[in-house]
């Protein structure tokens, strides 16, 4: 307990600071508690600004559209629609138009100096819904579109060459081959005799069932018997060349020189659009020379010595003799076919169009001899390889296709040859088209290298 005393001793002074201290501080509190209030609690006025001026634009001018009514389509009665196997509906004369390949996208890879070099060596210049890989006497390609060239000749149906059995294989072989392709492959196949050539159809034709019958019906009769071979009445198939190459048109559509003839064929396939070639043949293409038509100075020295009196005469005696010598030709022709009957061999096969062939080839001779043609000028490979490049690019590089490969069967007697210069030619000639070659020689030769049946479709 305080007592009296104490109390009266506090000061008076005291107690006033305490009360003035106070009110200082509660002064200060309510100061700062309005600022803080003031700034961070009372929110600043909004700003607002004038939005832009409206601009008003004027409306479009009306647009009359005319709605015509669409015919309505004949009706078609359901008890006229029939269901038909696929693989028997017949597409004779029917003339297949593909579209531009312009639209393709991919190319080939090709192995000689005609065909450019492409990373997609496996395919082609389509969607391959047609590929088919095909083998023909052992030479095999990948092809969509293709085009096979039969040599119809009397020099392919030789007894050393196995006679018209041969030839029976050929067909045989072009036959099966084109039963087994796919369907939504092309394909033609054309018989030449010389530069005389037929068809099998105008334009290529999907491959199939029926179109293996059809060809077949249609080979039957070729070259079926030893007194009626090659293609003597068949007209030539006209060229379209580059313009302007008029050197060139004039000796492909001139002269029966192997060469002339191998490219004159090969033209008419790649104005087919194919994308592979195959020959089959029975004498080397001759591919490295091209015969050409002579210059004027060329042709003033051989019609001198055309001119002549010695060369007419030898002409005119030689020309006498001709029936003479036909008609010794049938006479041994009797005689020998008669003796090979008795040996079970057919007649003997040859030329329809060739005495001095002929009388070779039963063992007679004239006794006057022609005196000889104008002397041959050629065009060299250099410059028919430069026709051919320009050829690729004008009908297939510039619409965005792969020129075509070639490829070439050559079938010889059975003790025929030939020499290093005329292998080196078809090389040559098949590389720069990025193909093959083969050589088979004899009947049994071609037998064994059959090969129809190992084509198969994609």
């Amino acid at each position: 307990m305080i007592s009296e005393e104490r109390k009266r001793r506090m000061n008076p002074m005291l107690l006033n600071v305490i009360g003035i201290s106070g009110a200082v501080h509660l002064l200060a509190l309510l100061i700062l508690g309005g600022i803080t209030i003031v700034k961070y609690v009372i929110p600043d006025e909004a700003a607002f600004e004038e939005p832009p001026a409206i601009e008003e634009e004027k409306p479009p001018p009306p647009v009359k559209v005319e709605i015509k009514q669409r015919p309505a389509q004949l009706d078609q009665s359901l008890a006229n629609l029939r269901m038909k196997q696929v693989g028997n509906i017949a597409v004779a004369n029917v003339a297949v138009n593909l579209p531009s390949m312009q639209e393709s996208f991919t190319v080939s890879a090709g192995l000689g100096g005609f065909r450019s070099n492409s990373v997609l060596a496996a395919t082609r210049g389509s969607l391959n819904m047609g590929m088919s890989d095909v083998s023909v006497f052992g030479l095999k390609a990948r092809a969509e579109r293709i085009i096979f060239f039969i040599d119809a000749g009397a020099h392919m149906m030789t007894d050393d060459k196995g006679g018209l059995h041969s030839y029976r294989i050929i067909k045989k072989e072009i036959t099966n081959m084109v039963a087994n392709l796919s369907a939504g492959t092309l394909f033609n196949v054309v018989l030449y005799d010389f530069r005389h050539t037929r068809f099998f159809r105008p334009k290529l034709v999907p491959a199939g069932n029926d179109s293996a019958t059809q060809l077949e019906n249609w080979l039957k009769p070729i070259n079926e018997q030893a007194n009626k071979v090659g293609l003597p009445n068949d007209p030539i198939r006209p060229l379209k060349p580059l313009e302007g190459e008029n050197v060139m048109a004039e000796a492909l559509k001139t002269y029966r020189d192997p060469g002339n003839i191998t490219y004159y064929l090969t033209h008419l396939a790649m104005e087919q659009s194919v994308d592979t070639v195959f020959f089959i043949t029975g004498r080397p293409t001759g591919a490295d020379q091209i015969r050409r038509q002579m210059t004027k100075r060329e042709r003033a020295i051989w019609d001198k010595h055309a001119s002549s009196k010695k060369y007419q005469e030898a002409l005119r005696k030689h020309q006498q003799e001709i029936p003479k010598v036909e008609k010794a030709i049938r006479q041994k022709v009797k005689e020998i076919n008669a003796q090979r009957k008795k040996q079970g061999l057919p007649n003997i096969v040859l030329r329809h169009d060739d005495p001095r062939y002929n009388a070779r080839k039963v063992g007679i001779s004239f006794k006057h001899r022609h005196p000889g043609w104008a002397t041959p000028y050629y065009l060299e490979g250099g410059e028919i390889r430069s026709y051919f490049r320009r050829l690729g690019e004008a009908l297939y590089e510039d619409r965005g296709q792969e020129p075509p490969s070639v490829n070439a069967v050559v079938f010889l007697g059975k003790n025929e040859e030939l020499n290093d210069e005329q292998k080196e030619q078809l090389r040559r000639f098949t590389r720069f088209f990025g193909g093959r070659d083969r050589i088979l020689a004899g009947g049994k030769a071609i037998r064994m290298a059959s090969s129809a049946a190992e084509t198969t479709n994609n």
